[in-house]
């Protein structure tokens, strides 16, 4: 089963470093959509996900439109979004899907969502809330679609150093 985060014109390197951590964690497939608000080398990228970096399957598009042209019927696409109209629980994410996500200022386009209204998903909290914090939406994404489907190849369960579990 394959997840794949699109993060469209990232502003905030900490946050894109963040996501890709999680994406290492989860074997998520990065997707980075120009332009970015930082170089790909910054500092505060890297430290955020320096340790996973290696880990990551990534890919860059100079903008959304070659995006789409690369990507477009591979798997279906999720908008996330505060206007969107279905809670992210709500849906059903198949193999291979696209989970998107706008810049930390803006989120994503209008005339995007416009065009994809059964797919625009949010997550839900207070309403006096502008939005959460964007690698922190990623992961709850992420994390939807790994229980809908059992959490495939990733360990679930734990060990502690000076303790076994069977023990009890």
């Amino acid at each position: 089963m394959q997840i794949n985060i699109v993060m469209v014109e990232p502003e905030i390197p900490q946050n894109t470093g963040n996501v890709a951590r999680t994406c290492a964690a989860t074997g998520a497939r990065l997707h980075l959509v120009g332009p970015m608000g930082f170089k790909i080398d910054d500092k505060k990228l890297k430290r955020a996900g320096l340790d996973y970096w290696h880990f990551l399957d990534i890919s860059y598009y100079e903008n959304i439109e070659e995006f789409f042209e690369k990507n477009r019927g591979k798997g279906e696409f999720y908008f996330f979004t505060t206007k969107g109209r279905k809670a992210h629980s709500q849906v059903t994410y198949e193999d291979n899907c696209y989970l998107l996500f706008g810049k930390e200022t803006k989120g994503l386009p209008e005339e995007l969502l416009i065009k994809h209204p059964d797919t625009c998903v949010r997550i839900p909290m207070q309403g006096e809330i502008r939005s959460l914090n964007l690698s922190n939406s990623v992961a709850i994404a992420v994390y939807e679609c790994l229980r809908q489907w059992d959490y495939p190849e990733l360990e679930n369960f734990g060990q502690l150093h000076n303790y076994r579990w069977e023990d009890t």
